[in-house]
């Protein structure tokens, strides 16, 4: 397929791409299910596990091996975008007072889940038959435990945003310890990838660059209010042109060291400056997120083909992580938040929101697949435990909300008043 070809076949996928993901965000919406869940679940829809066991022929004709990377890449200027904003709206002082929970949740969230995920694949693995070939046990282990360590803060952001829930203690714990999380858990990643390719030199290059982020973050900090003055000088169009090259510098350099781009992007939006002329600016990003990040979800949906689980041992193997997964993030967390001083709701839904994994253990499998380091059918088996676990957090705080209620409680007051005494 040559360029020429590419450009008309792009625009068609991302039509396609865009109506299947508005379509079935808006059926799972009937059921009380986030958008986010819905694209999540559309990219999976439109790769081999169902439009292409329907209709092979169309899937193929729609997304062409040649147009998967362009798929990839421009997902990946969707997934900046939004993470910017993300971390943007994000207020720090919403983390006062509860640093100590938040860390004892993040530190629980991360161990539990590697330890117990290691543990079953170290056990279990081999007999399901599609561990990868020429992969030691030691690196696949590891690898299935990192994955089960992440949280889907990306789709734990949009979640407490859609749903109001950012004003309220158990969000703010919930987003500081995501956030944490999944640093720890790319370093962790990179250590991974070291080990297996015989090398420290990854994990080493994550811990400095991990650093060097710091730095650059504390510089932008303390020179905020000269950049508001320099943003006042500037056209708009000007100013959205600095805006996207300085927001890909750091999604570059986070990429480069092994933290990937969306922490990049995250942790600026949390420095970023604020005025009235910037903040127009940064709203005009947001459209891009909304309209591109469907098509990272496509293209993990692309690579899960849930045909791959027939086999008994692998069906287990999926069963016993999804089990794995839920102990490991959901009552790890909980408990992590009861031991912090906690009320029992506030845990219980810090626990729920923490469990979900999704996109982030969609970019963790992808570059797991890429090296080699799990198979397909390992990777399929993965995905299921991202849509499980981010389908249930919803109905889980539902739930939650539900009982409280019939026991005479006011959680939404209860929540609000803890935040504005943390």
């Amino acid at each position: 397929m040559t360029s020429a070809d590419l450009a008309p076949a792009f625009f068609l996928a991302v039509v396609v791409i865009l109506v299947v993901c508005r379509l079935v965000s808006r059926l799972l919406q009937t059921v009380g299910q986030p958008p986010v869940v819905g694209e999540m679940i559309a990219g999976v829809v439109l790769g081999p596990s169902v439009l292409g066991a329907l209709l092979p022929g169309v899937e193929s004709g729609l997304f062409p091996e040649e147009l998967r990377p362009v798929l990839y890449v421009v997902g990946q200027i969707g997934l900046v975008a939004f993470m910017f904003h993300v971390g943007w709206e994000f207020r720090i002082d919403r983390l006062r007072g509860i640093a100590g929970p938040t860390l004892k949740v993040s530190a629980a969230g991360v161990v539990t889940p590697v330890v117990l995920g290691a543990a079953l694949t170290a056990v279990a693995g081999e007999r399901t038959g599609a561990l990868a070939p020429g992969v030691s046990l030691t690196v696949s282990a590891l690898f299935v435990g990192v994955a089960l360590a992440v949280t889907a803060f990306p789709m734990l952001a949009r979640i407490i945003s859609e749903r109001g829930l950012a004003g309220s203690r158990f969000g703010s714990v919930s987003l500081g310890a995501g956030a944490v999380d999944d640093a720890l858990a790319w370093i962790m990643l990179a250590g991974v990838f070291s080990i297996a390719g015989g090398s420290a030199g990854l994990v080493t290059q994550a811990i400095a660059g991990c650093a060097g982020l710091v730095l650059v973050l504390v510089l932008l900090a303390r020179t905020r209010s000269r950049t508001v003055l320099l943003a006042e000088r500037l056209a708009p169009e000007n100013l959205l042109l600095g805006l996207v090259g300085v927001l890909f510098l750091m999604a570059w350099y986070t990429d480069e060291v092994g933290l990937y781009a969306v922490f990049g992007a995250f942790s600026l939006g949390l420095v970023f400056p604020r005025s009235d002329h910037l903040d127009r600016t940064v709203q005009t990003l947001k459209p891009v997120g909304a309209v591109f990040l469907p098509l990272f979800f496509t293209y993990s949906g692309l690579n899960t083909d849930f045909t791959l689980l027939g086999s008994g041992p692998v069906l287990l193997f999926t069963a016993a992580c999804v089990v794995v997964a839920v102990v490991g993030k959901f009552g790890a967390c909980w408990l992590a938040a009861r031991l912090a001083g906690e009320s029992n709701g506030v845990a219980l839904r810090v626990g729920a929101l923490m469990n979900a994994r999704g996109l982030m253990q969609l970019i963790a499998l992808n570059l797991g697949l890429a090296a080699g380091i799990v198979t397909q059918a390992i990777f399929s088996a993965l995905v299921v435990v991202a849509i499980v676990t981010t389908v249930a957090a919803t109905p889980l705080i539902a739930l939650i909300e539900r009982v409280e209620r019939r026991r005479g409680t006011k959680p939404r007051q209860h929540e609000a008043v803890a935040v504005e005494s943390a």
